[in-house]
């Protein structure tokens, strides 16, 4: 079992920054990758940005050159940072990532935390 706890998210000005942070439990942190999605009012879950185990990111277009995810193995975490942030953007995010067990890949979500861009 693997557990993902957010912090960060809230209310914050178009133009305005944000950091999310997912800290997983377990010993097996840094061999997996991260991600992180999102899912606004009335829309589908989307991936927004991910993170392998060797550090190598992509993203979703509308984020790019404005967001970045990275990782810290000796703390578990993962991060989002959220720059120029803008209306679309609010929505409620949550990290994700897989485990294998069983020779089946599990999914473990976190319990997603709100952010809002308005002015």
């Amino acid at each position: 079992q693997v557990q993902l706890v957010q912090s960060g998210g809230g209310l914050v000005q178009p133009g305005g920054s944000l950091r999310l942070s997912c800290a997983a439990s377990g010993s097996d942190f840094s061999i997996y990758g991260m991600g992180w999605y999102r899912q606004a009012p009335g829309k589908q879950r989307e991936q927004v940005a991910h993170i392998t185990s060797a550090g190598g990111t992509n993203y979703v277009d509308s984020v790019k050159g404005r967001f970045t995810i990275s990782r810290d193995n000796a703390k578990n975490t993962v991060y989002l940072q959220m720059d120029n942030l803008n209306a679309e953007d609010t929505a409620v995010y949550y990290c994700h990532t897989v485990r294998i067990r069983s020779s089946l890949l599990v999914d473990y979500w976190g319990q997603g935390t709100q952010v809002t861009v308005s002015s």
